[in-house]
């Protein structure tokens, strides 16, 4: 039996790491900017919810701007925000369009935040955009495609077909500057660090230069 001063500084030390572990998770924020002062922005959170976020000593500013299907090309290295469909298939909600600088960044399949089911994909694009109808069998089940489709390849040759629909927002980086990030600025930072305090420290912030950023 552990001695109760020894279960306290246990209890202690495990909230302790939890603490630590739950500063260093990266916190994503989608919103827009309320007030700047210096490197703090005041950001009003999609939640509605009121951060304090510090930029960075280094933190660099991306831009996103309107694309279009025919700017996926194959080999573009893109992100992919997808929802599953009952009989299979894959639709985007947005796709954005990476500089040959970030390719690689972020590479894989994996559950994502901004809708319910949603997944993010960031690979390279094997094929181009089909604008034919398509149909297979997907889990024993009939699926289906009329939109068009792109194929994005990632990890171990893992391939995921996604259908783009009329409200797919496209969008690609470019570069952008800290005088972008204003009151009323449309914001995603992808990877803040959450302090003690209770306030982030982001070191990228992707700015919508009209649109807002669909991540």
């Amino acid at each position: 039996m552990v001695p109760r001063t020894g279960f306290v500084a246990l209890c202690a030390a495990s909230l302790t790491l939890t603490s630590a572990v739950a500063q260093q998770k990266p916190v994503r924020v989608r919103g827009s900017i309320e007030q700047v002062n210096g490197p703090v922005l005041t950001v009003k959170s999609r939640e509605g919810d009121t951060l304090t976020v510090k930029l960075a000593d280094d933190a660099k500013v991306l831009a996103l701007v309107k694309a279009s299907p025919a700017d996926i090309k194959p080999g573009s290295y893109v992100g992919a925000t997808a929802m599953p469909e009952a009989n299979g298939t894959w639709k985007a909600v947005e796709v954005h369009i990476f500089p040959e600088s970030m390719r690689g960044l972020g590479l894989g399949d994996r559950p994502w935040d901004l809708k319910p089911k949603s997944t993010m994909t960031n690979g390279t694009v094997s094929s181009a955009v089909n604008n034919r109808a398509m149909s297979g069998t997907v889990g024993g089940a009939v699926a289906k495609t009329e939109g068009p489709t792109i194929t994005i390849e990632y990890q171990n040759h893992a391939e995921k077909e996604i259908e783009l629909m009329p409200d797919t927002m496209i969008v690609s980086y470019t570069p952008g500057n800290k005088d972008e990030l204003k009151s009323g600025a449309r914001i995603f930072i992808p990877a803040a660090t959450r302090q003690p305090d209770g306030s982030l420290i982001a070191a990228r912030v992707n700015v919508g230069r009209g649109v807002t950023p669909p991540m």
